[in-house]
């Protein structure tokens, strides 16, 4: 007999947890304009801000281990998403730069908890319904940033003032995420006993596995982040497309990606880590190549949606990797992972926009060819390093 889905309700809760994740970040990213001009800063200043929120990222994720540990991924969930969703109406109403500076050191710290807070659910979920679902987790993430951008720019473009839409999404979102919270998994199944010293240190072969996957995430999010930040500027720069064309790059990768999260799931189920992920890495590298040898801008966006395709799964799969790291809590393996991959999210567009300074635009962007290719390389190494390479989860009978 098949097992049922261990509980439907948790399942849904997580999926609204990760949309709600992505429509709050996507409407940050709507009106990063709008908080240059508020506080009149320049692009330095602009930049100090961003850097503020990664060191708060970073201060999170070296926490999210120990207190999800302590207090369940539900309870995290509430509090770190429910004050990180309020938080966005504050981005203009703060008294000075140094006010914002700070604002967005906790913003950092709690969308930071939360992410770790909601993949963790979405591991426990995995390996309590007996099926992948990781995958379309991070798709619902996807569906919401397109949601936000989309919802964003429409508000914008009919003339609701900055402050009011922010708001309105800080109400919108707190009250999602805090009732979706009322039906994530209890506490007891996504906590664990932690000694009053913190948690224990790990073996040496633990950590080496912690690193292997967190390096693989970086390297997976430096590329995931060049297309975001510099996919519109190549095409316009590079190939000379009207802006309105050059538009259309993040879209569609932005649209593949999260396509293809929403089928991963089903991938996941019938192949093993290692190969999904080298086949992933390897169509990455061949669009990227294929975006930076073509002279059509058509040809590019099809090439940037192929990059979307091959990037979706990457970062599901090695967290659902860092789940499942032989003696690690799920939340420890998933917080050490995920500070490497905020630091490969944050370093990424730093260094593209270095080499393209030194030599061009599409050398530097030469740099996610590579990290693919190294991806699909180390990709029997990642298997290893979660325990063997084991597939996803399916459904058993009995």
């Amino acid at each position: 007999m098949t097992h049922a889905p261990f509980h439907p309700a948790a399942r849904w809760a997580a999926r609204t947890q990760f949309f709600c994740s992505g429509f709050i970040f996507a409407t940050w990213g709507v009106h990063i304009p709008t908080v240059k001009a508020h506080y009149a800063i320049d692009e330095a200043g602009l930049g100090l801000a961003m850097l503020a929120a990664g060191f708060g990222a970073l201060f999170g994720i070296s926490r999210a281990g120990r207190w999800i540990g302590r207090f369940g991924a539900a309870r995290m969930a509430l509090v770190t998403g429910g004050v990180y969703a309020l938080m966005i109406a504050l981005l203009t109403h703060m008294p000075s730069y140094a006010g914002l500076l700070a604002l967005l050191v906790a913003f950092g710290l709690t969308t930071s908890v939360f992410d770790v807070a909601i993949n963790t659910e979405a591991s426990q979920l995995e390996r309590l319904d007996g099926r992948p679902l990781m995958s379309g987790m991070h798709g619902m993430f996807s569906l919401g940033g397109m949601a936000g951008a989309v919802s964003g720019g429409a508000a914008l473009a009919a003339g609701l003032a900055p402050a009011w839409h922010l708001a309105l999404v800080a109400g919108v979102m707190a009250v999602a995420v805090v009732a979706a919270a009322r039906w994530m998994l209890p506490a007891a199944l996504t906590a664990s006993e932690t000694p009053a010293g913190g948690a224990p240190r790990l073996s040496g072969s633990r950590r080496t596995a912690l690193l292997v996957l967190g390096v693989l995430a970086a390297l997976g999010l430096v590329a995931e982040g060049a297309m975001y930040d510099w996919s519109v500027l190549y095409l316009q720069q590079e190939l000379g497309s009207p802006q309105q064309q050059a538009a259309l790059a993040y879209a569609s990768f932005s649209a593949a990606m999260a396509a293809a999260r929403f089928g991963g799931d089903a991938l996941r189920a019938r192949l093993a880590p290692a190969p999904l992920l080298r086949a992933s890495a390897l169509l990455a590298a061949a669009s990227m190549t294929l975006v930076l040898l073509t002279p059509s801008p058509w040809v590019a966006l099809a090439g940037f949606a192929g990059v979307g395709i091959g990037f979706a799964n990457v970062v599901p799969v090695l967290f659902a990797a860092a789940a499942q790291v032989p003696g690690v809590e799920p939340a420890r393996g998933i917080a050490a992972v995920s500070a490497a991959a905020y630091l490969g999210f944050m370093a990424g567009p730093p260094v593209i926009g270095f080499l393209a300074r030194a030599s061009s635009l599409t050398a530097a962007l030469a740099v996610v060819v590579l990290f693919a290719m190294a991806l699909a390389v180390a990709a029997p190494r990642a298997a290893r390093a979660a325990g063997g390479g084991a597939r996803a989860p399916v459904p058993s009978a009995d």
